[in-house]
């Protein structure tokens, strides 16, 4: 390994971290250790060009999208032209402390609060097709059905966590409390912990702009979930050295691939008082690496994809794929020939089950990395958008084994049996317009 790639796995080792514990003595921090050195070799890719001031690019409220789930844009992209999750997720699970129905100042407060961060920083890359890596920072504001639920009347898009819990066989228990969550990203951690800074208050300048406005009064922090993606990451930072040195995950292959990525018209609402909006299933999940990496690499092939993946087509972290997962409708009609020929189906190959009659994916992945919090295993963070929650359960759901009618172990049935729920929360994004304490 060349030093400056030792250099920059330390460096991003250090920002992961000073995400994960939060406040401002890590933002300090971080601040500091991004400003350090030239070139950013924090990132994915390394730009040749160095921060030229402590200040990152600012934005402007009004070039923002109306959606707030509409990032496709302004995400870096791979040489394959998918998109590329930012490197730094903080979820804030909000307890909300306002009045009921909320009053035209509490929402002017938030609108305030979420404005000044849109000055502070540009919206993810800017809109630069061309951009290395994402100096800005995006963002959502979702509300839970409780929150609905006690504002009069919860939106049909919506499904409570309880129920998508029980309905896809797990837990009800593992429901997030959470009446809101706010989902902050970028490829930069002190963005991201001075976007969270700046709206709980704790700072009173954030990127050069002044804090006029919190959520102080209105929301409080009940929960903060951080994780974390980025080629050579997981293998670095996690006890388990068969993870390949290149991948950005720690199940070893990429994700996002463009073809089972739907568009983003096609996972917002055409209708109803939050037209223009999307639906937010956001988890945290516990992998079993052990038991993962104990199987030959054409196992985890047949088994992330379908048996008719051979690794050579893959590559060691699925970068030979392209733009495209290799999986089609025949597939998708094979599977139980597959389950008797192969002993073993694929996750890719049951997922794309519930795509529509288009073949067209239902939900579409938005921020997504190896967990920073502790867990008994390997944590990791999902969050995807989708038009109603139920598109997301009907996704789920094709992941289970009793889906089918065949027999195979559920060790062999996709990856399904390595992934253990921590939890799962439901929440609506309205358009930006409604997004400061809406009502049905």
């Amino acid at each position: 390994m060349s030093p400056n790639r030792e250099r920059g796995l330390s460096r991003r080792d250090f920002v992961t971290a000073a995400v994960a514990i939060g406040g401002t003595s890590a933002l300090t921090a971080c601040m500091e250790r991004e400003q350090s050195s030239t070139g950013d070799v924090t990132t994915q890719s390394v730009e040749d060009e160095p921060p030229s001031s402590p200040e990152f690019p600012r934005g402007d409220p009004e070039t923002v999208p109306t959606g707030q789930h509409r990032w496709g844009k302004y995400l870096v992209r791979d040489a394959h032209g998918n998109t590329v999750p930012p490197q730094q997720l903080v979820a804030v699970g909000l307890t909300y402390e306002g009045s009921v129905p909320p009053t035209a100042a509490e929402r002017e407060q938030v609108e305030r609060a979420l404005e000044t961060i849109e000055l502070a920083y540009q919206w993810g890359t800017g809109g630069n097709a061309g951009a290395a890596f994402n100096r800005g920072l995006l963002f959502m504001l979702g509300y839970a059905p409780r929150y609905f639920e006690s504002m009069g009347e919860i939106p049909s898009s919506l499904t409570t966590p309880e129920d998508v819990l029980d309905t896809v066989g797990e837990d009800p228990t593992k429901a997030d409390p959470y009446d809101a969550i706010l989902l902050l990203t970028s490829d930069i951690g002190s963005v991201v912990l001075g976007a969270e800074a700046a709206l709980f208050g704790e700072v009173d300048e954030v990127n050069g702009v002044s804090v006029d406005a919190t959520f102080e009064g209105v929301f409080s922090k009940a929960g903060r979930h951080t994780g974390y993606v980025g080629k050579g990451l997981p293998a670095d930072k996690l006890e388990e050295e068969r993870i390949p040195e290149d991948a950005p995950l720690s199940m070893g292959f990429k994700s996002g691939f463009s073809d089972n990525l739907p568009a983003e018209d096609a996972v917002t609402l055409t209708s109803g008082p939050f037209a223009g909006g999307s639906t937010i299933a956001s988890s945290t999940l516990v992998i079993d690496l052990d038991r993962w990496y104990d199987q030959r690499d054409e196992e985890r092939v047949a088994e992330m994809f379908c048996p008719a993946h051979g690794t050579d087509d893959v590559g060691p972290t699925g970068e030979k794929l392209g733009s495209d997962s290799g999986i089609t409708q025949e597939d998708v009609d094979r599977i139980e020939k597959d389950a008797e020929s192969y002993g073993r189906v694929g996750h890719t190959q049951k997922v794309a089950r519930a795509r529509d009659d288009e073949f067209e994916a239902r939900i579409l992945r938005r921020t997504e990395g190896v967990a920073t919090s502790q867990h008994d295993g390997a944590g990791f963070e999902f969050n995807s958008v989708q038009r109603t929650i139920e598109d997301f359960v009907e996704t789920r759901k094709a992941m289970n084994p009793d889906e089918y009618d065949f027999d195979i172990p559920a060790k062999d049935h996709g990856i399904v049996d390595y992934l253990e729920t921590v939890r799962r929360g439901s929440y609506l994004a309205p358009p930006r317009e409604k997004r400061s304490l809406p009502v049905v």
